[in-house]
């Protein structure tokens, strides 16, 4: 498990391979915003449905409120206990993805739709 900024979570984001962003907060506020295409997998689910919804091998960004919530830092630990391989801890979560105008879905951003601002590709 490894803690990155939003640089780097937009490097993976906007790399080729394929990345599962995880809100680990309450269904109630992953219903009412969430970075755009991630999956909702409360803390508190976390074991019971974590090898349903994700790979052994996947690249897991994890994410939670922001630089004071320790939800994704203890979701980035039990995954890697769990055996996950390859777990980031987004560590400004919601917050740092709102300062740096990253997408967002959810009930407070209905007909927003936006893409991640990464890099043309050649």
């Amino acid at each position: 498990m490894r803690m990155i900024h939003r640089e780097e979570f937009l490097e993976k984001v906007c790399s080729r391979d394929e990345v599962r962003i995880v809100d680990v907060l309450p269904r109630d506020h992953y219903l009412n915003e969430h970075i755009k295409g991630a999956i909702c997998l409360p803390l508190d689910e976390l074991e019971k449905r974590a090898s349903m919804l994700l790979g052994r091998d996947d690249t897991i960004i994890v994410y939670c409120g922001g630089f004071s919530c320790l939800a994704s830092t203890k979701a980035a630990e039990k995954l890697t206990a769990m055996g996950f391989r390859h777990v980031f801890d987004y560590k400004g979560g919601l917050e740092d993805a709102k300062k740096g105008d990253l997408p967002l879905e959810g009930q407070l951003h209905r007909g927003k739709t936006r893409e991640f601002p990464c890099p043309a590709r050649a």
